[in-house]
Formats: structure tokens, C-alpha cells, sequence
């Protein structure tokens, strides 16, 4: 994803407008649309630095502003959305496999029966594929996509942190 170059520095009306930041980010939202403005700051009068248009990606949610929350996307991209175009629903992309010289190519994630290494594997994911987190707790999240739910190893995943309980 590309972001536009320049950056408008906020003006202490917008930070007024904005009201405090608050203390309960960083944490991950979804978007609630299929297309959903990325500006360089905290209201409409700030351009577009790039358009989202994928209903239900993970966004990290940095700062919050009243009803702006600027935003990290899976890709580093930074931004300001406003509140109303995200949802509580948590979803996550599946991150890439490391590829290994000489070896043929896995799947970047496998869906798995219950929460253990061992378990019977249910499914194979592709990197970038989005799934919906039902729930995450020690080290596994219960995931659904396309029909089919069981664990995947959080950290194959981006749009939750390292041992999140997500219930």
C-alpha cells in the first residue's frame, strides 16, 4: 500500500475539535466497509492518502482522537479513519510462511481440529487470506473462513497480539 508523501501537521483547532487522545489504543479494530478513506489527519479536510477496499481487514488502531482514530494497516501504512467505519468484529490476515531454499512451498497457516501442534489439520490457509477470530487464548485462536472453523497458531496471524486473550 502507498500513502502519499506529505504530511499535514495538525492544527491546535483540529487537536481542540479532536479532543484528547485516549489510553486505550493500540488495540485492533476491522473495517466496516468495502471502501474506506485513509487521510493524513484527523478530519475530512485532510486529503486521502489511500483507499481500503476490503470490508472486514484488521487495523491497529494507535491513536484516537473523539471520533478519528489514526491506524496502522498489515502493511506498516499509517493514517486517520473515522470511528464510525470501524467495527469491534476482530478479523486477521494470515501472515506469510518463511520461505525455506529447497524446499516446496507450505501453506501459510493450517486450520487445525483443536488447539494443539498435533491436532488433525481441517484445512490449509494462503497468506493474506482473512479470517474471523471467534476467540484466542494460549497461543491458539479459533478462527473461521469459507466454512470452516478450528485453531490456528496466533502467531500466524496479523490482527492480534502475541498471547491476546480474545474471548
Amino acid at each position: 500500500m502507498v500513502a502519499a508523501a506529505t504530511v499535514h501537521a495538525q492544527t491546535a483547532t483540529d487537536a481542540a475539535e479532536a479532543g484528547p487522545a485516549s489510553s486505550k489504543a493500540p488495540r485492533y479494530f476491522s473495517l466496516k466497509s468495502d471502501r474506506v478513506s485513509l487521510r493524513q489527519g484527523p478530519g475530512t479536510e485532510f486529503p486521502t492518502a489511500w483507499v481500503f477496499r476490503r470490508a472486514g481487514l484488521p487495523v491497529e488502531v494507535i491513536r484516537e482522537n473523539a471520533s478519528w482514530h489514526e491506524v496502522r494497516d498489515a502493511g506498516g501504512t499509517v493514517g486517520w479513519v473515522h470511528g464510525s467505519l470501524l467495527s469491534r468484529r476482530r478479523t486477521a490476515l494470515v501472515l506469510p510462511s518463511e520461505a525455506k531454499e529447497g524446499q516446496p512451498h507450505e501453506a501459510a497457516a493450517i486450520i487445525r481440529e483443536d488447539d494443539r501442534a498435533g491436532a488433525q489439520p481441517i484445512a490449509q490457509i494462503e497468506a493474506g487470506a482473512l479470517v474471523s477470530i471467534i476467540g484466542c487464548e494460549n497461543g491458539w485462536c479459533r478462527i473461521s473462513i469459507d466454512g470452516f472453523r478450528g485453531y490456528v497458531e496466533q502467531t500466524k496471524l496479523w490482527g492480534t497480539y502475541p498471547n491476546e486473550l480474545i474471548k
